[in-house]
């Protein structure tokens, strides 16, 4: 499996649409301050077909360095974002073939 990063995703939408590079990238630039904007606020971000992205409140825990088992560090509470994928997303996953790893 590849990695699909925002400049990959910046040059198909560019070819796809036939908008110039910059543009589209100004685009997904303003959508994701958006999501983060909305998300600041405590709002949900639902994208129809795709999921649902929310803040949940991550409760204070203790976490160990592996290399000193003995040391123990507390980790604050803190938000975290959480994704909920939508029902064609899901269904499209699980439809997917499994192929044993090389």
């Amino acid at each position: 499996m590849a990695n699909i990063t925002k400049r990959d995703l910046v040059i198909e939408l560019s070819n796809k649409l036939g908008f110039r590079q910059q543009d589209v990238l100004a685009l997904v630039d303003g959508f994701i301050e958006q999501v983060s904007a909305s998300l600041e606020r405590g709002d949900e971000v639902t994208l129809r077909t795709f999921g649902t992205f929310e803040l949940r409140k991550a409760k204070s825990k203790i976490g160990r360095n592996p290399k000193k088992p003995g040391d123990s560090v507390v980790i604050p509470e803190r938000f975290v974002v959480r994704f909920k994928p939508g029902l064609e997303l899901k269904q499209r996953v699980a439809a997917l073939p499994v192929q044993p790893k090389e």
